[in-house]
């Protein structure tokens, strides 16, 4: 069993900027709701060709990251067929190892797997992710003074482990999830973007 994974991450959450949890503090509400996405630029699993999907999910977190006991509504692209989905998620449910199983041991409880229509851009180094109805999110990265966008190096907790994050506001964000009692309206809050290269 293997997978290679490339692509790119699109991350919102009720915390302030900058994200705490990248650097190990409580998030700043001391719980924190988030939704986030892996765009699989190109990916294989098992010999399953994977490249142009999108995974989303909608969490809810108890308490500091590093802690896990997530609660997670994961969400299908609607376009994978029932192969790349079953690939999908052999891999994010751990079974595979590698860095994703890393991750995904911090979930505690998946509360549900939804098939959904999952919008993912970058343009620019502006961010646009919708997840079906749920989670409407618009971002835009910070940038020094020479305009290059800011970077987060070497953190302790990292969605995309090895990459720089990205440093981004969130102009919109916007989630109503009944399934963790999630209903946001925020802007200008955190935002995270990066690229991932997942092997295992």
């Amino acid at each position: 069993m293997a997978y290679k994974l490339e692509g790119s991450l699109l991350e919102v959450c009720n915390c302030e900027v900058l994200c705490p949890c990248w650097v190990g503090v409580d998030p700043d509400n001391g719980t924190c709701d988030s939704a986030l996405a892996h765009h699989f630029e190109k990916g294989e699993i098992d010999g399953v060709d994977v490249s142009g999907l999108t995974l989303g999910f909608i969490v809810h977190i108890p308490g500091n990251i590093l802690k896990g006991n997530w609660r997670a509504v994961v969400h299908i692209d609607e376009r994978a067929t029932k192969e790349q989905e079953q690939a999908l998620l052999s891999v994010y449910t751990g079974k595979q190892g590698g860095p994703i199983a890393d991750l995904v041991q911090l979930i505690g409880e998946v509360v549900a797997v939804e098939r959904s229509p999952i919008t993912f851009q970058v343009e620019e180094g502006k961010g646009t992710l919708r997840i079906g109805t749920v989670a409407d999110c618009e971002m835009e990265p910070f940038r020094g003074p020479n305009g290059e966008v800011t970077t987060l190096h070497d953190s302790i907790f990292s969605t995309i482990p090895g990459s720089p994050a990205y440093v981004a506001r969130a102009t919109k964000f916007k989630m109503s999830n009944p399934a963790l009692g999630q209903d946001i309206n925020l802007k200008d809050h955190n935002a995270i973007q990066g690229k991932f290269a997942f092997q295992g």
